[in-house]
């Protein structure tokens, strides 16, 4: 019971933060300490840049390595690659994307993890584009020990309620805006926002949200409630408002991304946030309204490069790093001190990059990676997996484009 009343509380927090950012530092703080962990972050990786932007942290890391970090280490990263391409809300740490023993021998971890005493990362991605990933993590200290099952359980108790947070804080940038004012903030966003009752009753629409109306191709208005064109979306919604009024806990992990689709065809995600618990319930109260529904269009963008060769070859992470610092650095040894990696450890996954990509040359690999990037020749004929069949179309599913 004492877990319940805990994730219970942190939800409504962390709800509470999408409406006022401010209250991020706090959350995370407390979302460390329920998952087990020295510091925690909302953060997003490029795997392309191989940069990293902080949005929001609770202040954990020392400034000194946090600053480090961006100076020197963030290009050696063994994790970037593998995080960007994770499952969205999959808890992920160490082991999932390399081997301990490998982590162990990276200057990553000699020179800016060791000496912090953090011997574990374990996040989740929030959202993701073709080449980042928004992101939330923690750092595990010695004292915590390397991530188990109760931490994985855990993180996944919390995750999908801090994505549908940083989703709907992304839509919006309120500063916990007061009552009498809160219509006139939300009428300047550009996504349609629906203010509705617990029978779907739509009681208040900003600008955008009365276009929509309008147009009726995403959304209409049957009766004053409000209904998505699209039936399993309609079916989705009208499931979600009735429980809003029961607040966070009722509600759970429906609504966070409900995709919608258009007349025309275009996509659109909406997310649905309770007003009727935490700092939320004033907004909520004045207007007699259970949920504030999000709504706008999704940008959509096919797999990476990088992404499509790693599912089509099925490389691991710590492969498909080796593979591009190839390309983009040359040899062995330079592969090696790029990556903060031994000598022998790029060569281990050389050799497995040649048997399953069927490559006999590092020269090939680059043949390989250039025929992906390049728009102009279109799709590469290369070497089959082995055992498998060349595809004839190897594009991968759209996904929402984020950050």
């Amino acid at each position: 019971m004492e877990e319940v009343e805990q994730v219970s509380s942190l939800i409504g927090r962390i709800y509470d933060a999408a409406i006022d950012p401010a209250l991020w530092a706090a959350v995370l703080e407390s979302a460390r300490e329920f998952v087990g962990g020295s510091a925690a972050a909302l953060f997003s990786k490029d795997a392309t840049r191989k940069s990293l932007d902080v949005y929001y942290d609770d202040g954990g890391l020392d400034p000194h390595y946090k600053q480090l970090y961006f100076d020197k280490y963030v290009k050696l990263d063994p994790f970037t690659t593998g995080h960007v391409f994770a499952e969205v809300e999959e808890p992920i740490s160490t082991v999932d994307l390399l081997p301990y023993d490998e982590f162990l021998e990276t200057r990553f971890n000699k020179e800016w993890a060791q000496p912090q005493q953090l011997v574990d990362f374990v996040c989740a991605v929030l959202d993701k584009s073709a080449t980042s990933a928004a992101m939330f993590g923690v750092f595990r200290h010695e004292r915590h020990g390397l991530a188990d099952d109760k931490t994985r359980r855990r993180m996944r108790l919390i995750v999908p309620h801090i994505r549908r947070a940083v989703l709907i804080s992304r839509t919006i940038d309120l500063k916990a805006a007061e009552a009498a004012t809160f219509a006139d903030t939300l009428d300047g966003l550009t996504a349609g926002m629906f203010l509705v009752d617990e029978t779907g009753r739509i009681v208040h629409a900003n600008a955008s949200g009365h276009a929509m109306l309008h147009e009726s191709s995403v959304l209409r208005a049957a009766g004053g409630k409000l209904v998505a064109t699209q039936a399993s979306a309609a079916t989705a919604l009208s499931e979600i408002f009735p429980v809003a009024r029961g607040g966070d806990a009722a509600v759970g992990t429906k609504g966070i991304a409900v995709p919608l689709r258009a007349h025309d065809g275009d996509h659109y995600v909406a997310h649905v946030l309770p007003l009727t618990s935490g700092a939320r319930r004033r907004a909520g109260t004045s207007y007699a309204a259970v949920a504030a529904l999000f709504v706008h269009k999704a940008a959509l963008a096919s797999p990476s490069p990088p992404e499509a060769i790693a599912r089509l070859y099925n490389l691991t992470p710590s492969e498909l790093r080796v593979l591009l610092a190839i390309v983009q650095v040359g040899g062995v040894p330079e592969t090696a001190e790029a990556l903060g990696v031994a000598e022998a450890t790029v060569k281990t996954h050389l050799h497995r990059l040649f048997g399953k990509t069927g490559a006999a040359r590092q020269a090939d690999l680059v043949r390989l990676v250039a025929g992906f990037s390049n728009p102009l020749v279109g799709r590469p004929r290369l070497p089959a997996p082995a055992g498998r069949r060349h595809p004839i179309d190897g594009r991968g599913a759209a996904k929402t484009a984020s950050f």
